[in-house]
């Protein structure tokens, strides 16, 4: 989806919706699309940011915001966020994705449909979270993952965030799929490490997808490359 402030004008702003690549950072994206504006209109400068940055393993809607939209980034952020996760149960890795290989092997042989229902119940709510390490959140003026990547060990305080729903797709052996509605600030990896030692084994992530911010839907996004068709038929 392409809104703009006026009619295709990228320096007076635009919101835009994409479905992230898999393995792009939103950076990457970003940086594509602020090139691709530049080049097209042959503008010396345009602001392009993101609202809410993707790991670079997930996909999934990122609203990117072009000119006098980027105001309107801090209000898109804040709002609810949805999401489809993939857990691998029984493994653990030190970055709660497949960034990282597998470190440790736990039985799964004692989970069932009914304890993971009950499990899911005690996130529902107001709950406190600690980032990854392998995250972006700030620890003495670095990001976390460059301790994390030196094997460096750091105190990272838990945030306060709130999980308004959460709900299984499917369960077959040692693959859950779950459905998850949360705040902003919410790290699903780290949701998937709590869930795996709540079940008393371990977990982490072999997929994920954000499907909406607010109002915003996945359905509504455009793929990169359909956006430059787009910039090269105007």
């Amino acid at each position: 989806m392409i809104q703009f402030e006026t009619d295709n004008d990228f320096q007076e702003g635009a919101l835009l919706l994409f479905n992230k690549p898999y393995e792009w950072t939103s950076f990457d994206l970003v940086n594509k699309i602020k090139h691709k504006i530049k080049h097209k209109f042959h503008y010396k400068k345009v602001k392009v940011g993101h609202a809410g940055t993707l790991d670079p393993l997930a996909t999934g809607l990122l609203i990117v915001c072009v000119g006098k939209y980027t105001k309107k980034i801090d209000s898109y952020q804040s709002q609810v966020k949805e999401y489809i996760a993939t857990l691998k149960l029984g493994e653990t890795t030190p970055s709660f994705d497949l960034e990282t290989e597998i470190d440790q092997i736990y039985p799964t042989e004692h989970i069932t449909k009914d304890l993971i229902d009950d499990i899911l119940k005690s996130f529902i709510g107001e709950i406190q979270q600690r980032p990854p390490d392998y995250s972006a959140v700030k620890v003495n003026g670095k990001r976390a993952y460059e301790y994390a990547r030196k094997g460096q060990e750091i105190e990272i305080k838990k945030k306060t965030l709130a999980i308004d729903e959460i709900e299984v797709l499917e369960f077959e052996k040692d693959i859950l799929k779950i459905r998850v509605i949360c705040s902003k600030g919410t790290y699903i990896r780290a949701l998937a490490r709590d869930i795996g030692q709540k079940l008393n084994s371990g977990a982490h992530l072999t997929a994920l997808e954000r499907t909406r911010i607010g109002d915003f839907h996945i359905n509504d996004a455009l793929e990169i490359e359909d956006f430059i068709k787009f910039l090269e038929n105007l």
